[in-house]
């Protein structure tokens, strides 16, 4: 198997290159149980964030928006969840169609939360920007709950997302064409 060797704050991880596509193969980065990349991301990145509560959705943004939160002495952070939970009420949701899932799913906000983000600056951290798809569910879901989204950050900016002027991230990750 194919790796890409990724060098992000100082931190070096080889990625396996799986093919997603007829015609695509990505660099797999997983964040989830890598706390020392997610430790350092997160302190670099909450030194560019300036908001009044940051969200992320559920999985693997989670870490790193508990990382980013921690450093900036926040008590709390959003995490928007894939499927609606029998605790939730009155749920705001929105449909997403990411690069590495296969259909299309949901992204849902408890009422609470909802309101933790009326009227407020929000900042969307996710560990990987590709297609801006999980990016602008997440946008759309803040917008229904009547926040204003004030920046996008992420460990990695994959393909032409690196070329993007609305987001803040650490290391491009270049998509491999066949």
């Amino acid at each position: 198997m194919d790796n890409y060797k990724l060098n992000v704050c100082g931190l070096e991880r080889d990625l396996p290159i799986i093919q997603i596509s007829e015609n695509l193969k990505i660099a797999s980065f997983v964040l989830l149980g890598d706390a020392e990349l997610a430790a350092k991301a997160g302190y670099e990145l909450s030194k560019k964030i300036n908001c009044d509560i940051i969200i992320t959705a559920e999985a693997k943004g989670i870490q790193l928006a508990h990382e980013i939160a921690r450093n900036l002495d926040e008590k709390s952070f959003i995490v928007a969840r894939k499927s609606e939970k029998a605790y939730m009420n009155d749920p705001v949701s929105v449909e997403v169609n990411s690069i590495t899932t296969t259909n299309v799913q949901n992204l849902y906000l408890d009422a609470k939360d909802a309101e933790k983000i009326k009227g407020k600056r929000v900042a969307i951290v996710d560990d990987v920007i590709s297609t801006g798809q999980s990016i602008a569910a997440l946008e759309a879901l803040v917008e229904k709950a009547g926040g204003d989204v004030v920046q996008k950050l992420a460990i990695l900016a994959e393909g032409d997302a690196a070329n993007r002027k609305d987001i803040i991230y650490l290391e491009k990750l270049p998509l491999f064409e066949i």
